[in-house]
């Protein structure tokens, strides 16, 4: 493989290749020198070819950033299109020169003569052809046209380019008299269109007889094996070997010649130096005697200058410390002032500071006084707004207060009048009772009587109690009522206020309970008040008929004090049953008085904590 070939190195015979092809590109000349050398060291015979560079060059130019296919390449085209090229090693391929002159001669006899008359053989007008593989007459355009033809073609195809290269030149040639033009121009580019040449290249391998043809003298293509590369033996060994150890001898002769020469070169280079040496050593004495005489007189002149120069140093070195003092003394005053400066940029650096920051803080306090202010408005006007609507809740309730109490009254004074009318008609009835009732059954019918208003007034007072208990009760209830309406309220002032709409239903709903517990217990008391002023009208009519059947021819004596009493006792009844009421009516006062106070001042202690609690963030 490659890689065994490399591992031997460059080939003894292409270490001084760069003397003899001074390329430009070191890249190309190293890839250059590691084919060839392994082309060498794959057969000895190309260690000796001396235009193997020629012919490895274009391949190397073209793959050099792959050296495995470059060398394959070569190796390739040496096995097929160089077949029979080294069998006259180390003179040209004869025999396939032969073959291009007998081609040539079977197409263009008249070129082959002027060939002839001008003694140009084929070595001059085919062998640089072959040997550079055209690279010397193509461009690189040109080349790689003709060799995708070569590469694709039979072996034969590359000797017959020569032929038709020739043949397409023919008019320039057969002008040609002279060798050195025939040498320039097969060794120089020509003014020819390669894809004439190719197209006549595929003219002659179809037209050539099979007895003048390549193709009957030249194997078909033969790739390389796998693994390792085939022996390349096709080539006179004998000579090869021959060359190479005369080469060999010749090398190992030169080294001893130029060992031998070194050795004498150097013991005469060692004689010279030594008798140079001997020379300037008698030459350094003598100019060392003389130097010794100048530099005692330049010691002398030296050291009457050095007194001087002392003296005149002294003399520097005092105006120099004057000056240094000078210097130091301007260079502290400088460092003072610019320290001083410093300072005075550093304090007026933190003034400038100072003032930015007072700035900055007068703008904050500023920003903010105005955001408290805003603020302050914003809780102002929502202060106006729930004061607004705490006073339109506040009045709403008053006025419903107020015609609660209103109705109240109406009613009170609806029920005393009809007490009154009851007890007007009862005195009436009693009078027209007491004009008929004899002496007789006075004291008995008075007694009666008496019990009568007795249990009668105890009954009423009873129902008094009983009212007034319930009215007790119905006022604490209302007490309850208001403590925890006003409770939710508080707890709605914090937000909620979709629990308002709740709380006034459960207050229309406790208000229409009342409301309708009141007309219950204002037509029960409508009811008990008729109920009684018939009994009385039928007891008043009961009582006249009685006394108007026993004795209507009592005394007057005896029938005075009955009635007398009698009246008493109406009168007494009369007036505690007024006193009662206007009691009872002054205690629905007081307690509606209490109750309306509680009430207010419930509301003013709320507003105040909500007065409180919205000032507090804006005193903040």
């Amino acid at each position: 493989s490659l890689d065994s070939l490399e591992d031997k190195g460059v080939h003894v015979a292409f270490l001084n290749l760069h003397k003899k092809y001074p390329i430009r590109s070191r890249k190309l000349l190293r890839v250059l020198q590691r084919t060839l050398s392994a082309l060498a060291h794959w057969s000895a015979i190309f260690s000796d070819t001396p235009y193997l560079p020629l012919l490895a060059f274009p391949f190397v130019k073209l793959f050099q950033n792959n050296q495995l296919i470059c060398f394959e390449v070569v190796a390739t085209l040496i096995i097929n299109w160089c077949q029979h090229w080294f069998e006259y090693f180390p003179n040209p391929p004869i025999n396939i020169l032969s073959m291009i002159e007998n081609v040539l001669a079977f197409h263009d006899r008249e070129l082959l003569q002027h060939y002839i008359a001008h003694d140009i053989t084929s070595q001059l007008y085919a062998w640089p052809l072959l040997e550079t593989i055209f690279s010397e007459v193509l461009t690189r355009e040109e080349w790689l046209k003709l060799f995708d033809n070569v590469f694709s073609n039979h072996p034969s195809f590359l000797l017959m380019t020569v032929v038709a290269y020739n043949i397409c030149s023919r008019a320039p040639l057969l002008n040609c008299s002279l060798k050195d033009d025939f040498e320039y121009f097969f060794h120089h580019r020509n003014n020819l269109d390669i894809s004439v040449v190719i197209r006549e290249v595929y003219r002659l391998m179809d037209t050539t007889p099979t007895e003048v043809h390549p193709n009957s003298m030249l194997h078909v293509f033969a790739a390389l094996t796998k693994g390792q590369y085939p022996v390349f033996n096709q080539y006179p060994k004998f000579i090869v070997d021959y060359q190479t150890q005369e080469r060999e001898r010749i090398r190992n002769d030169e080294l001893d010649y130029l060992r031998e020469r070194q050795m004498v070169e150097d013991m005469q280079a060692e004689v010279d130096q030594q008798r140079a040496e001997d020379e300037a050593w008698y030459q350094k004495q003598e100019l060392l005697r003389k130097a010794e005489e100048t530099r005692r007189e330049l010691l002398l002149q030296e050291e009457e200058k050095m007194i001087q120069q002392r003296q005149r140093l002294a003399s520097v070195k005092r105006e120099l410390k004057v000056k240094e003092m000078h210097l130091q003394d301007a260079t502290r005053r400088r460092f003072l002032k610019m320290q001083q400066d410093q300072r005075e940029m550093e304090l007026r650096r933190l003034d400038d500071e100072i003032e930015r920051k007072v700035h900055m803080r007068d703008q904050e306090i500023a920003t903010t006084a105005k955001d408290l202010e805003m603020r302050h408005l914003e809780l102002e006007s929502q202060k106006r707004l729930y004061e607004k609507n705490l006073t339109r809740n506040q009045e709403a309730v008053a006025k419903e207060m107020r015609e609660d109490a209103d109705a109240f009254r109406r009613k009170v004074d609806l029920e005393e009048h009809m007490f009154h009318k009851l007890i007007e008609t009862d005195q009436t009835q009693n009078q027209k009772t007491q004009k008929l009732i004899e002496e007789n059954l006075a004291e008995a019918e008075q007694a009666c009587l008496n019990a009568d208003w007795r249990i009668e007034a105890l009954r009423k007072q009873r129902c008094d109690d009983l009212q007034r208990h319930e009215c007790y009760r119905e006022v604490a209830r209302l007490l309850r009522e208001n403590r925890r309406t006003e409770t939710e309220v508080v707890d709605a002032m914090m937000g909620e206020e979709a629990r308002k709409w709740e709380e006034a239903k459960e207050k229309d709903f406790h208000l229409k309970s009342e409301k309708k517990a009141s007309a219950l217990a204002d037509a029960s008391r409508k009811c008990f008040l008729q109920k009684e002023t018939n009994d009385a009208l039928e007891h008043a009519g009961h009582g006249y008929r009685k006394a108007a059947s026993r004795d209507q021819n009592g005394q007057v004596a005896s029938s005075c004090l009955p009635r007398t009493s009698q009246l008493n006792d109406i009168l007494e009844m009369d007036s505690s049953t007024c006193i009662s009421l206007n009691q009872r009516r002054m205690q629905w006062d007081t307690t509606e008085r209490d109750l309306m106070d509680r009430v207010r001042t419930l509301r003013q202690r709320l507003t105040a904590q909500a007065r409180n609690r919205c000032q507090t963030p804006h005193v903040l």
